[in-house]
């Protein structure tokens, strides 16, 4: 499922910095780490396990969002006799935490970093996570490096991966890079980024994978009070994407041969929801061609258009139900994740995700034609579990924060209406969703018959920050 994520000012209004903080209590996220894990994290930063290859020569970049200072990838794109060479850096988290200790077992109650739109609840301490393990610019740190080859249209055909030390050069954000590739004034990575990012794009069509153009909300102010705005995602996000994507292909085919491995899967969608969502498309006028495939249809449809939003929205079923496999030995029968429309392991974000670590120690032991590490056998039949619940939880916080501010910002326009796009309806009873333009809220509406797809006049009833409950009705 994609995630929906929100944005507030740096100083929140109280009440939402209240409602926040009642919302980490509510779902027991974990607060202030224990003092073991604290020490032993002081101690990591000064005795981390380095690789003996060097390999700060690479010239290496990051592409995070602004402010971001845990950074778990960085990259170097090169040309390469018919195609292309991807060099791709990830912070190696297992230089700094061992498998069992302190750090090691917190992060199993931890799962991944969940972000909240003031704060985050990091999955290491911030001493490893934003300093001594973040690939941050002139640093040099241990990272495993992927070196993935590229032919002439972007598919992959060489993959390795080893420990170095690497240093990367420049931090960069998406705004920079997309107002580089669009000025013409990009060159080298950037250049490469745009070029090789859309040679993936158009292979994820072709085998028929999905990426759904999901808008953020951004909370800014306006005069006293506050509105909600959609925020497109750039080109460059897309692209930055996809070199994640590719790596986490290629650490899953790596696994599959070996027979050992931690993969990310989502089964197919069963017939009947894909004929329920033919049957949206049509009612719709979301055009699906015969033959054509969900990610066909998908591609370039803007969220903006209101029967096309309403679309995006009801078809998001078919993307539901992913998991974690963990094997040793015979390969699972389901290894596919059909968003990715092909075998898909995350081994990117190891600073913010407990399983990419794990998974990453097991290519890189088979890379280098060594048995995975007992210790790491022993407990990844473990880690789809843990990250089934931890993932929830992440999931939670981030439903709540959007209820939460959506009701804040709505909360003294009870009783005013709206113009609204009906985008979900409820089989066998009244009522739906709708999504307002302005502000750009999508909540629950009372009423008969909502039309699909159509634009309605609704009237706010409820807007509530204390319950983080919006509702409408049809006027």
């Amino acid at each position: 499922m994609p995630h929906k994520s929100i944005r507030v000012p740096q100083e929140p209004h109280p009440r939402l910095s209240d409602g926040f903080e009642r919302i980490r209590r509510e779902l027991k996220l974990p607060a202030e780490f224990p003092v073991a894990v604290c020490a032993e994290a002081e101690q990591a930063t000064g005795t981390p396990t380095l690789p003996a290859l060097d390999r700060t020569d690479l010239p290496l970049i990051t592409i995070d969002p602004p402010g971001a200072m845990d950074l778990d990838q960085a990259m170097h794109l090169e040309e390469r006799h018919g195609g292309y060479r991807v060099w791709y850096a990830v912070a190696d988290v297992a230089a700094f935490v061992r498998p069992g200790g302190a750090i090691d077992v917190e992060a199993r109650t931890r799962g991944e970093t969940v972000y909240m739109p003031d704060a985050r609840v990091p999955l290491h301490p911030t001493v490893l996570s934003e300093g001594a393990a973040s690939l941050l610019p002139g640093a040099t740190r241990p990272a495993a490096l992927w070196c993935v080859d590229l032919d002439a249209e972007g598919r992959i055909v060489g993959t390795d991966v080893t420990r170095a030390l690497v240093r990367s050069r420049e931090r960069l954000d998406y705004d920079y890079v997309q107002t580089a590739v669009d000025t013409g004034t990009a060159d080298g990575t950037l250049r490469l980024l745009a070029e090789i990012g859309r040679l993936r794009l158009a292979l994820e069509r072709d085998r028929g994978g999905v990426t759904l153009p999901t808008p953020d909300q951004e909370v800014v102010p306006d005069g006293d009070g506050y509105r909600v705005e959609l925020r497109a995602p750039l080109e460059a996000e897309a692209w930055n994407a996809q070199i994640s994507l590719l790596t986490g292909m290629a650490a899953a085919s790596m696994m599959l041969d070996a027979e050992i491995g931690l993969l990310r899967v989502l089964p197919p969608a069963p017939a009947e929801k894909i004929a329920q969502v033919r049957r949206v498309a049509a009612a719709l006028g979301v055009p699906w061609p015969e033959g054509a495939g969900y990610g066909d249809v998908v591609h370039g449809l803007d969220p903006k258009v209101p029967g096309q939003a309403a679309f995006l929205e009801e078809s998001t079923v078919l993307l539901r139900g992913a998991g974690y496999v963990a094997f040793n030995g015979e390969p699972p029968a389901q290894a596919d994740h059909a968003a990715v429309a092909a075998p898909y392991a995350h081994v990117t974000a190891p600073l913010r995700r407990l399983i990419d670590r794990y998974a990453t120690e097991i290519c890189l032991s088979v890379a280098a034609g060594e048995p995975v590490p007992e210790e790491i056998q022993r407990i990844m039949g473990e880690l789809p579990g843990v990250m089934r619940v931890t993932g929830r939880r992440a999931g939670a916080a981030e439903r709540a924060c959007v209820d939460l501010v959506e009701a804040f910002v709505l909360r003294e326009r009870v009783g005013q209406t709206f113009d609204a796009v009906v985008i979900d309806v409820d089989e066998g009873r009244s009522g739906g969703l709708v999504q307002i333009t302005e502000p750009a809220v999508v909540a629950r509406c009372d009423g008969e018959r909502l039309p699909l797809g159509e634009t309605v006049r609704v009237r706010l009833t409820r807007a509530d920050p204390a319950t983080r409950e919006v509702r409408f009705s049809l006027t």
